[in-house]
């Protein structure tokens, strides 16, 4: 039987980790092979590991939880998860189980036919509005500007081979995305509609920051459009400073009563001081990856795996 490793990264989760738990050992998630859990703790300060480490499973063939030195974000976990993972095919779902409880099977279904990677992309959620516009905008920026073969309905959940394995494991990015790291690589990769299911016990700890952090991160490691944006701003606010300056100049010399007016002047300054900063900010987002990257520091740190069974 070939063997599947699933990650699940998880952070503070005490309130749903054992439905959780109950979820994955009494459905079976995957009727034609192993599974290998990796949980892995992103610096979780409840008692969510202890919950799982005392849980008796019995269906599951390897579990394991690889305990995080402090918090490093949910693609730090998953890359953690697929670096101590040993199935031939490796894939990664949350704790919330907003995935459909046949996801496994279709992925393994489809990715045995010859692919490298299965991508599953959203038909549909329950969530809010506010979060599905940031889900569809980012998207749609992504598709634009980034990476073009990104889903517009947002890639969530992926299956890859050996392959695709020991490529990331190989080149372990600081500050990105897995997901379009996997998906910018090209491999040959096969994509699957799926309705996913509303979060029912918990809380989601996919905060404002964070969604903040990966759409910079995102945009910063995939695309130079911020740095193009720049250079477009610097290019219109120069015209209209010649502009407006060979119009006082005229009326200066064709009218020697002609005063400049300090509206104008304050209204310049202050546009290009902004401009100025956010030019600045977006450059120094560029410099600080460049450095961190330079710096060799891992992309998470473990604190403790923890071998639960197999």
């Amino acid at each position: 039987m070939d063997l599947i490793s699933i990650v699940v990264p998880f952070f503070n989760e005490e309130e749903s980790i054992l439905n959780f738990c109950d979820f994955i050992e009494n459905h079976s998630i995957c009727k034609i092979c192993n599974l290998e859990i990796i949980f892995v703790d992103d610096g979780s300060t409840d008692n969510t590991s202890k919950i799982i480490s005392s849980y008796k499973f019995i269906n599951i063939y390897k579990i394991k939880i690889v305990v995080f030195s402090k918090n490093f974000g949910s693609h730090a976990a998953i890359r953690a998860g697929i670096l101590n993972s040993s199935g031939i095919y490796c894939t990664y779902i949350s704790v919330d189980l907003q995935e459909p409880i046949d996801m496994i099977n279709i992925m393994y279904n489809n990715i045995i036919k010859g692919f490298d990677a299965i991508y599953i992309e959203k038909k549909s959620v329950k969530v809010g509005v506010m979060e599905r516009l940031f889900s569809l905008t980012y998207a749609s920026l992504i598709r634009k500007f980034a990476v073009s073969n990104y889903g517009a309905g947002g890639i969530n959940n992926i299956m890859v081979n050996k392959k695709i394995i020991n490529y990331l494991n190989n080149n372990v990015e600081i500050n990105s995305s897995i997901i379009l790291q996997i998906i910018n690589s090209g491999f040959k990769h096969y994509t699957v509609f799926m309705t996913y299911n509303e979060r029912k016990h918990g809380k989601s700890k996919w905060t404002f920051e964070k969604k903040t952090k990966l759409f910079i991160d995102s945009f910063v490691a995939f695309s130079f459009m911020p740095i193009r944006v720049v250079s477009t701003f610097g290019i219109i606010i120069s015209i209209i400073g010649i502009v407006l300056s060979i119009y006082t100049l005229i009326n200066r010399l064709c009218n020697p009563d002609f005063i400049a007016g300090y509206t104008t002047l304050v209204i310049l300054i202050l546009f290009g001081f902004g401009v100025t900063n956010i030019s600045l900010g977006i450059i120094a987002e560029y410099l600080w990856r460049t450095f961190d990257s330079s710096r060799n520091r891992p992309a998470f740190i473990l604190s403790n795996i923890i071998e639960i069974k197999g």
